[in-house]
């Protein structure tokens, strides 16, 4: 039986941290896991400049309230789900993904959690597991599920090169040149036709 593991943000929503820094004017907040391959480093970067600017969760989630589907995001996940399993594997967090999943029809997806205080500062963040996305897809293949996985990031490498079949989709030029042995797609089309034939 196969499990196809999609990322999420950049695959299925625009990015959330870039949508945010735009709504904010923090062109810092801008880096994202295409830039920095260490998303512990990462986040705490994030963090820092949350705290600078006395933002917290409440000016987050009203921007991702803004965001929606990339076009054709929706119904390519309604044909995929109709054909196999599908899992969206992110280093989101839930806090951030509930209002995206609605407006996608309520996949499945494995994410984080932020820890927030009671002021709505964004004091730190707990991780669901190590390496979420590689662990996730060998714990899937433990239970005898054979796995498919797209994203387009360096956080998304591990869950392609372990997975059965792997394609990078909308990724960055120097990641495809990087692994030029994975198919890099552009359109939801072509991902769909990939998935559809290693199934």
């Amino acid at each position: 039986m196969n499990v196809v593991c999609l990322d999420l943000e950049g695959v299925l929503v625009p990015e959330i941290w870039i949508a945010f820094a735009e709504a904010t004017g923090i062109p810092e907040l801008k880096r994202t896991t295409r830039d920095e391959p260490d998303y512990d480093k990462l986040m705490k970067y994030r963090i820092g400049i949350l705290k600078e600017h006395g933002l917290g969760l409440k000016e987050i989630q009203d921007t991702i309230a803004t965001i929606d589907p990339m076009p054709g995001a929706k119904e390519f996940l309604d044909e995929l789900r109709a054909t196999t399993q599908v899992l969206i594997l992110s280093d989101t967090f839930e806090q951030f993904a509930t209002p995206l999943m609605k407006k996608l029809g309520w996949p499945t997806i494995f994410c984080n959690t932020l820890e927030v205080a009671d002021d709505g500062e964004i004091t730190g963040f707990r991780m669901r597991c190590d390496k979420s996305k590689l662990t996730t897809v060998k714990a899937l293949q433990s239970c005898g599920f054979d796995t498919i996985a797209s994203g387009d990031s360096f956080n998304d490498l591990g869950m392609i090169q372990a997975s059965k079949a792997g394609f990078l989709f909308r990724s960055t030029e120097a990641i495809k040149k990087d692994y030029p042995q994975y198919p890099a797609y552009e359109t939801y089309d072509e991902l769909l036709a990939g998935i559809k034939a290693a199934l």
